[in-house]
């Protein structure tokens, strides 16, 4: 099938990549001139596992291309719409203004027949805001919001877990679902669940799980706050109530809390929007949530602080990690920089070391110190934080290697990633969120 995805950016070059490698006919289109010149010579943007491979193959093998012409569009089957929503510079909500130019572009190049998906995470409503527009053209206007975890967005658009087509009511909306049904072929030949809901709640269910998720981590980053001022330990907290099959165990890992580019907007953007709604006390958790999330923030620094006895310094401190979470060199609201430069404000040498992420938070944060090599970044060192939970960090780094290298015996987890009994066992003063 021959389709078109508008926006290339991390939603939309991973989705453009992903169809081609099932056999589609993709055109990429973006406004970013250099995006697309990389991306037509295969090129990824940005660390994602698997998605170089993905497009040197798609690209190469002439079924997936990318310009910046629009009129490219025409003649396809399907348009997906992925491009981003960020919150408003003035306030919570979500800017639309890269959705409704992308479909305002569009527009002219539609023909009756066409399906119109758009992917973009958006406030409950926009859909019908858009439909009257694309559906002036004879095109039908489809919500199939995406659910991609940063580090596993290939496997998750090859392979999802779950697909939800939200449609309008009438014949054309259920040709649009079986149009959808086509372009994930392999994942429905594998049973996986097909969702047809209305619109309003596709949008919500992807708003829906972001709140929910964010509120499972700080929930156990709330247990971890009253953990600290009596003695008990979050983690064996985590494991106990994970078994308890209503609960679960993911997403129960206390520390520093999350950011990127979903979570933390997608919840503030929820949250506007119920106040448009009317319905603010609806969701009203979520301010609490976000708060909670950011005072982990403070606890990795106040911990850094306190080992050092109330002053850092000109101590030297290496952060391990960059990136918001492993398997990425996403920066956005990442905890990791965040907590990084907090202790530089207050006077330490902070030298930073991630596997991915260096030269996006160099670009963003200069006058911090990068060193790409883990055991150069942690030579001389007065004390070590774990803030992202790269595997070269969590679990091939031993307490006994880094003692080696560092200069002080000073340990802040910030992820409760490390065994604490080893750490202290080779001579190092363990600090963890929640832990005694």
């Amino acid at each position: 099938m021959r389709m078109s995805v508008i926006g290339c950016g991390y939603l939309g070059a991973v989705h453009a990549a992903a169809m081609a490698s099932i056999g589609h006919d993709v055109v990429g289109i973006d406004v970013d001139r250099r995006k697309v010149d990389a991306l037509s010579r295969g090129e990824a943007p940005f660390f994602e596992p698997d998605l170089q491979e993905l497009l040197t193959a798609g690209v190469e093998s002439g079924r997936l291309k990318f310009t910046t012409d629009m009129a490219e569009a025409a003649g396809a089957t399907v348009h997906f719409i992925g491009v981003g929503t960020p919150q408003q510079k003035d306030g919570y909500a979500a800017d639309l203004t890269y959705v409704n130019a992308a479909v305002d572009s569009l527009l002219p190049h539609l023909s009756a027949g066409d399906v119109v998906a758009g992917k973009s995470t958006v406030p409950v409503g926009t859909a019908a805001d858009l439909a009257p527009r694309i559906e002036a053209t004879g095109a039908t206007l489809v919500w199939n919001p995406e659910f991609l975890r940063e580090g596993y967005a290939v496997k998750d658009t090859i392979d999802p877990d779950r697909l939800v087509v939200g449609v309008d009511a009438g014949d054309d909306g259920q040709a649009a679902a079986d149009i959808l049904r086509e372009v994930y072929h392999p994942a429905v030949a594998k049973q996986t669940p097909f969702i047809v809901t209305d619109r309003a709640t596709a949008e919500l269910v992807k708003v829906a799980a972001n709140a929910f998720l964010a509120t499972k981590i700080s929930f156990i980053n709330a247990m971890a706050e009253i953990a600290e001022v009596t003695g008990a330990d979050v983690t064996q907290l985590a494991d106990a109530i994970g078994h308890d099959v209503r609960i679960g165990r993911r997403f129960l890992g206390a520390g520093i809390g999350f950011g990127g580019g979903c979570l933390p907007k997608d919840i503030r953007a929820f949250s506007a929007r119920a106040e448009e709604l009317g319905r603010g006390e609806s969701v009203a958790f979520l301010r609490e949530v976000d708060a909670i999330n950011l005072r982990r923030r403070d606890r990795a620094v106040d911990l850094v602080i306190n080992a050092f006895g109330g002053s850092v310094f000109k101590k030297n401190v290496t952060l391990l990690g960059a990136a918001f979470k492993p398997y990425s060199d996403d920066i956005r609201d990442s905890p990791a920089l965040d907590v990084a430069i907090r202790l530089h404000g207050l006077g330490a040498w902070v030298t930073i070391t991630d596997p991915a992420a260096i030269p996006n938070a160099q670009r963003l944060h200069p006058q911090l110190n990068y060193v790409e090599d883990r055991d150069e970044a942690l030579r001389e060192a007065d004390a070590i934080v774990l803030v992202t939970e790269w595997d070269e960090y969590r679990r091939d780094l031993t307490p006994e290697h880094a003692s080696t290298l560092t200069a002080g015996r000073v340990v802040v987890d910030g992820r409760n990633g490390w065994d604490a009994a080893a750490w202290r066992a080779a001579g190092w003063t363990y600090y963890g969120m929640g832990r005694p």
